[in-house]
């Protein structure tokens, strides 16, 4: 019977965690918070990124990447951006897509602009570069075609 009580003890121990582990996580992707707004933007390449990307500025995480899609209109990358309301972002700020490295992930990187407005919640940034390829620049390296034909 003592062996029956801690098993049932055990068991409810684990079914805690798991609740208490499913709320944390849960916590993350519901959403915005109460403290961040929604912005979006459009790139031409958005590769390497994924839902969950960090958004930063100056190097500093102000958000996260909360959803990615394709425009079928205009082939564009949609990406929509959490970030804190406490960080005023300029309207003529830029979005990029930056690398932590050679082996490293993708993130935003936004570049504040010098405008007196900000944006609010569910604008777009309109300005904004995509991700550059490793493998093209390599390519264009080893094949010579790096624009030195205007130097001649």
């Amino acid at each position: 019977m003592a062996n029956n009580a801690a098993e049932t003890l055990i068991g409810a121990a684990v079914l805690a965690v798991a609740v208490g582990f499913l709320t944390y996580a849960g916590q993350f992707t519901s959403g915005t918070a109460d403290n961040e707004i929604t912005l979006s933007a459009r790139f031409a390449s958005a590769e390497g990124l994924r839902i969950g990307s960090e958004v930063r500025m100056s190097g500093v995480r102000i958000g996260t990447l909360t959803d990615l899609s394709l425009d079928r209109t205009t082939y564009q990358a949609v990406v929509v951006l959490a970030v804190d309301q406490t960080v005023e972002i300029p309207e003529d700020s830029e979005a990029k897509v930056a690398s932590e490295g050679l082996l490293g992930g993708n993130f935003v990187e936004v570049s504040p602009g010098g405008a007196v407005g900000v944006l609010g919640d569910g604008d777009e940034i309109v300005y904004t570069q995509g991700a550059v390829s490793l493998i093209n620049l390599l390519l264009k390296f080893a094949s010579g075609s790096g624009g030195d034909e205007a130097a001649q």
